[in-house]
């Protein structure tokens, strides 16, 4: 029986993502896991949703839990000089060299391992050198590059993901590096889901909105 397939959805923006991004080699036995560039931004908006670094207090609050992870999992963490800061180049280079994962590893440690701004064809220059990329701009800027991206946001979002990082396996999806725990569960005991109280909430009614 040949392994389960799953799909990544990340953007470089979320460091929860490249704190996940270092715990998918230990799933890798019992996943085949495709790595899928995305924008979060396309996401929040779609769901007219705010990422938590655009609120004050949970920019906070955020930006102390993703370091208390990545100290607790002993994985090396900086930020960039700014956050939020705009992904497209980086995604865009990801997805020129195929979504493959050294160069996905290679980005992510730019951005999250050693703090660089990784948001212009000039500071991925170096970076993309070592694929064979001598003109960023132009491998960015392709509109098939482009058209990828744009269109592999949009399968996401209508497959109903909402936020990265989340990997999606036989219908179901685990969304945060919070939830990686979770998903090891599952994987253990496919029935998890399967119990009288899981299928309640998954038809619970809604009794106000603030819709």
């Amino acid at each position: 029986m040949g392994l389960r397939h799953a799909d990544w959805y990340f953007d470089f923006i979320s460091p929860f993502s490249w704190l996940q991004w270092r715990r998918l080699d230990a799933l890798r036995d019992r996943l085949a896991i495709r790595p899928v560039p995305v924008v979060l931004g396309a996401m929040l908006a779609r769901f007219e949703n705010k990422g938590p670094a655009e609120i004050p207090a949970k920019r906070a609050f955020t930006y102390r839990f993703v370091h208390w992870q990545a100290r607790r999992a002993a994985v090396a963490l900086r930020f960039p000089p700014t956050h939020p800061f705009n992904p497209l180049p980086a995604l865009r280079l990801a997805v020129a060299l195929d979504a493959r994962a050294e160069a996905i590893d290679a980005i992510f440690r730019a951005i999250w391992e050693r703090g660089e701004a990784m948001d212009t064809p000039q500071a991925l220059a170096p970076l993309a050198a070592d694929f064979g990329i001598t003109d960023v701009a132009a491998a960015i800027g392709a509109p098939a590059v482009k058209e990828r991206l744009r269109a592999d946001t949009e399968a996401a979002i209508a497959a109903g993901v909402f936020g990265v990082p989340t990997l999606a396996i036989d219908g179901l999806q685990f969304w945060g590096n919070d939830a990686t725990p979770m998903l090891e569960d599952w994987l253990a005991d496919p029935t998890l889901f399967e119990g009288p109280e899981f299928a309640r909430l998954a038809t619970l009614p809604a009794s106000v909105s603030r819709a």
